[in-house]
């Protein structure tokens, strides 16, 4: 029996093909200027699979996908400047 794993870009909705080149986008928090203070942050990394399972990663088809999933996330940012991470 084999197993098949699909994936759908989180911005627009295509599906990964087998030699499809993607991206994982993921946020974080990094330590603010006080110990109380913390700072959102975004990253993206090549498509991993393991990393690919968890279930607050995003997926992406490309640059342009990611670039418009970045500036939703600095939209949101703007938004709110006071922001922090959740704790």
């Amino acid at each position: 029996m084999s197993y098949t794993e699909s994936y759908e870009c989180d911005v627009c909705g295509n599906k990964k093909g087998e030699r499809d080149l993607w991206w994982l986008s993921f946020s974080d928090c990094i330590p603010g200027s006080s110990p109380d203070d913390t700072i959102p942050v975004i990253k993206f990394s090549r498509f991993d699979t393991s990393h690919s399972h968890d279930k607050t990663v995003k997926h992406l088809c490309g640059a342009q996908c990611a670039a418009t999933l970045m500036n939703r996330w600095m939209s949101d940012q703007h938004e709110d400047p006071d922001q922090h991470c959740a704790r």
